[in-house]
């Protein structure tokens, strides 16, 4: 009696592909995590120092310096030195707002990540023309007593966040 050699079908197992789908990711969401590398090797834990500049120390002087580097001593996040590359024009200017942008880098941050600041003089580029579009104005009136108290902050932007602070909880307190 001959044997005969059975059919042996062998199952191949099938290598683990990761599950696809989820949703679609915008561009805006990859770009922190893209340039993140990049931004620490040269000097930026947070990139958005970058990218915010113009909020933080205002249209006027982000047209003329820009951060180049925050440098900390070894092992800490505090007592930096912040490098801004300023127009050789206007390198007196931001040498006298120096304590002004230090205190809004550091209220940007929420600590006293900056302890000084260094200049260096040379091209900036200018930032980018940003088409803000103006809130529309609140039909509602500010409370009398609130109108008054505004009136004597100067910095109009501010002045503007707590009148809508105040109309809304003027409306609150008038629903309730």
């Amino acid at each position: 009696m001959e044997r005969t050699p059975k059919p042996t079908t062998k199952l191949k197992a099938k290598a683990y592909e990761r599950p696809r789908g989820g949703p679609a990711k915008s561009i805006a969401e990859l770009t922190p995590q893209v340039g993140r590398t990049a931004f620490r090797r040269y000097g930026f834990v947070q990139s958005s120092v970058v990218t915010r500049w113009p909020e933080i120390v205002g249209e006027h002087h982000a047209k003329v310096c820009t951060p180049e580097a925050i440098r900390f001593p070894p092992g800490e996040k505090a007592d930096g030195i912040l490098q801004l590359v300023v127009l050789p024009a206007h390198a007196p200017l931001i040498q006298h707002v120096i304590p002004e942008i230090m205190e809004r880098v550091n209220r940007f941050f929420g600590y006293k990540a900056v302890a000084r600041v260094k200049l260096r003089q040379g091209a900036v580029k200018p930032p980018p023309a940003t088409a803000r579009a103006a809130a529309p104005p609140s039909l509602k009136p500010v409370p009398i007593e609130l109108g008054e108290s505004l009136r004597d902050i100067g910095d109009p932007e501010l002045r503007t966040v707590l009148e809508s602070l105040a109309r809304a909880l003027g409306h609150k307190e008038g629903s309730t």
